[in-house]
């Protein structure tokens, strides 16, 4: 059982350009704590996509615009200037994830490749640093069909299942779940953005305290069949 959880935000990380190593910077920013087990490091994806490059020049609306079809593997809603896309990954989000927030000049910043795969790597560097067992979380920012607003889901994981299996068991009244099962990744992720915020500069954070099991999972688990999907 959890009695409680902390959350910290990782400071002086500044500006991360092509080529840095994004477990370097977070390892030289964690000093002179470090990371212990059990720890969950949320990054946001824009620092990931900045290390690995993938930024592009986008000055006008008509390139900005170009480069969400082009990141879009399908449009499946367009209402004015929002297009609701399926991504190369899977995720169905606006704009095909691409931002034009928290980026110098005239560009903008796409989604990672292969964010699980990105996640692997940082766990396995910041694990070597620290001799701690971890989970990695890369976040961003998606809308829901449901609700108004916008809340920090996962887009990569890596150490962790991304969901928490319910089924089957009984609730508190002695009833049997057959249908709960709890995004833990995205709550994680959101419960990091307290901390992190959107014009903070801080873009990442330790979840300390949270019971979870070492596994192995990828975030488009999350991803809800087309035939399950009542909004497609």
């Amino acid at each position: 059982m959890n009695h409680s959880i902390e959350i910290f935000p990782i400071n002086g990380i500044g500006e991360v350009e092509a080529g840095d190593d994004v477990a370097d910077v977070l390892w030289a920013a964690l000093q002179p704590g470090g990371l212990s087990d059990g720890d969950v490091v949320v990054i946001t994806h824009k620092i990931v996509s900045k290390a690995e490059g993938k930024v592009a020049p986008a000055g006008t609306e008509a390139e900005y615009r170009a480069a969400v079809e082009a990141e879009a593997a399908s449009i499946i809603r367009r209402r004015g200037d929002l297009v609701i896309t399926q991504t190369k990954h899977g995720f169905i989000c606006a704009n095909a994830g691409v931002d034009r927030s928290n980026i110098e000049g005239d560009r903008i910043v796409l989604l990672p490749d292969r964010p699980d795969r990105s996640a692997a790597t940082i766990k396995a560097r910041l694990e070597t640093f620290s001799d701690a067992t971890i989970a990695v979380v890369i976040s961003d920012t998606f809308g829901r069909a449901w609700r108004r607003g916008l809340t920090d889901v996962a887009i990569g994981v890596a150490g962790m299942a991304p969901i928490q299996d319910l089924r089957g068991t009984a609730d508190m009244h002695g009833r049997v779940l057959e249908v709960s099962e709890i995004a833990v990744v995205d709550e994680i992720a959101a419960a990091a953005d307290l901390v992190m915020g959107k014009a903070t500069s801080i873009p990442a954070a330790v979840i300390r305290g949270l019971h979870w099991e070492p596994a192995k999972g990828r975030a488009t688990d999350l991803v809800r069949p087309p035939h399950e999907d009542m909004f497609r």
